[in-house]
């Protein structure tokens, strides 16, 4: 599994993507994976403290929080974009 951080979570978290391999087998969820990835990142556990500011897109698609995983997805966490 691919996991990709953009925009001011890649300076949080140190790196702009890692990757899980072998994926724990509890990781079945975008929740499960949250909260592995904060007990790994201080910084993404700061970032996941206002709820709702971080968006999940799973394999190029935005996906909630109950969003099934396999091994083989790419999981990229941002934040929100403005423009103008």
């Amino acid at each position: 599994m691919r996991i990709r951080y953009f925009a001011w979570l890649k300076q949080r978290v140190g790196c702009a993507e890692e990757l899980l391999d072998p994926v724990p087998p509890h990781l079945t969820s975008v929740a499960a994976l949250k909260a592995f990835l904060a007990e790994r990142h201080p910084g993404f556990a700061e970032a996941l403290a206002s709820r709702g500011v971080i968006r999940c897109a799973v394999n190029h698609d935005y996906v909630p929080e109950d969003a099934p995983l396999r091994a083989g997805d790419e999981v990229a966490f941002f934040p929100p974009v403005t423009g103008g």
